[in-house]
């Protein structure tokens, strides 16, 4: 069972800003920067490309939808997105405001202690309905 899983299940906690019946997103504990959202699919495929059409097509869907907002509300003008599927073994889609591509590119973020409150914050910032 996969981190992510667990976040569905919600047997841990994360920092929900979205939730329909076959898609989650929430704040990475570990962001590029403030405001950093994952976009999941409820179905454990391993990669996007492993995911049925429908569930596939709901992860853009919500993807989208997510990355369109956060543009609206987040001060950085662009939204990076990106697909790696290596780090954790459950298809995710990572939505990254950004003004130049180097505000994204920060390896120190992995080793530092989340700041809860912080993304508490945005969470309730970014949280929108289905």
């Amino acid at each position: 069972m996969t981190i992510f899983q667990k976040i569905i299940d919600k047997e841990i906690p994360a920092h929900i800003v979205y939730e329909d019946d076959k898609t989650l997103a929430f704040l990475d504990i570990h962001p590029a920067v403030p405001g950093h959202t994952l976009v999941i699919p409820k179905n454990p495929a391993e990669f996007v490309w492993d995911l049925p059409a429908d569930d596939y097509q709901a992860l853009m869907e919500t993807s989208r939808k997510l990355a369109l907002h956060i543009r609206k509300t987040m001060p950085q003008q662009y939204v990076h997105m990106s697909i790696v599927g290596t780090d954790v073994p459950h298809a995710h889609v990572h939505l990254i405001p950004f003004d130049q591509t180097v505000d994204f590119h920060n390896p120190e973020r992995m080793q530092a202690e989340p700041d809860h409150q912080a993304l508490a914050e945005i969470a309730k910032k970014l949280q929108i309905s289905s």
